[in-house]
């Protein structure tokens, strides 16, 4: 059962990297363009949250607290992705922000969590990292290092802060309330940041618009998912999971949209394949 949430929540993750393109070339990437993303995109994932939790708004200190250490690592995140695509493509986006998502919550999983360190997840870390590597294109601009070095520590954070919260023993909600507070927050601190730049920030298209509230609403419902899964199954096997799965969901939705993937791209997937099975079936 939680392996099949994994699966539906890498099968979101895919379609949410090309929307978040879209929406970079589209809208830019300026401060002003991060927020109107947060903002919205936070928005229209609330309703969907609220409905999902039935309208309940339950809350403790602790959840508002790790509320609000996830949504700063949210808005931070997105606007390094946004910076990020100024200087190197989605290919070697997806290298920086899925190796981050994989690695750290592995890290810390093993090191302060005492999840098990076996063959299968060991095989599968280093077959997907080998893969990544694979997909590496050449000629990007050197500069901009600090925007993608930001897309790896953030999103891996991402993983650490969700392992955390379903892992302490503090008074806490559930996973769909948690959300919840995430999206509000995100919603109050982005919503007042823009207050004070509405003369400087550029008024979204309805393209844009659109492909900020289909992030929104895929990404939340995507990272409920994950954290359903990870109050069961350990960040150092989840999150290299959902790494792989995204390298091949991502990968098919660029082949269905007419963009052939090369050799290299073909043999990472196998490699990713191959990784998942060593994961879910070597102990």
């Amino acid at each position: 059962m939680y392996y099949g949430l994994i699966t539906i929540s890498v099968f979101m993750f895919g379609i949410n990297f090309l929307f978040n393109n879209r929406y970079q070339k589209e809208s830019g990437s300026s401060l002003g363009a991060t927020l109107i993303f947060t903002f919205f995109g936070n928005l229209v994932g609330l309703l969907v949250l609220l409905v999902i939790n039935r309208f309940q708004f339950d809350v403790t200190l602790f959840t508002v607290w790790m509320a609000g250490l996830a949504t700063l690592n949210s808005i931070a995140y997105s606007f390094c992705s946004l910076k990020a695509f100024e200087h190197i493509n989605l290919s070697l986006y997806s290298i920086f922000a899925m190796l981050g998502g994989m690695v750290l919550p592995f890290v810390v999983g093993i090191l302060f969590y005492h999840e098990p360190l076996t063959v299968g997840n060991t095989i599968c870390l280093l077959l997907i990292a080998i893969a990544l590597a694979c997909t590496l294109k050449r000629g990007e601009k050197k500069n901009g290092f600090i925007y993608y070095a930001g897309v790896f520590v953030l999103n891996g954070m991402s993983g650490v802060i969700s392992k955390a919260f379903q892992a302490a023993p503090y008074a806490k909600t559930n996973a769909a309330a948690y959300s919840v507070w995430i999206a509000i927050l995100s919603i109050v601190v982005s919503g007042t940041m823009l207050l004070f730049m509405l003369k400087k920030i550029k008024k979204p298209t309805a393209k844009a618009l659109a492909y900020v509230a289909g992030c929104g609403s895929i990404n939340k419902v995507a990272n409920y998912l994950l954290l359903l899964a990870l109050a069961v199954l350990p960040a150092s096997v989840q999150y290299p999971f959902v790494t792989g799965g995204t390298m091949i969901v991502s990968t098919v939705i660029s082949f269905l949209l007419g963009q052939k993937p090369s050799k290299r791209e073909i043999f990472a997937i196998a490699l990713s394949f191959l990784g998942i099975l060593a994961l879910v079936f070597i102990t």
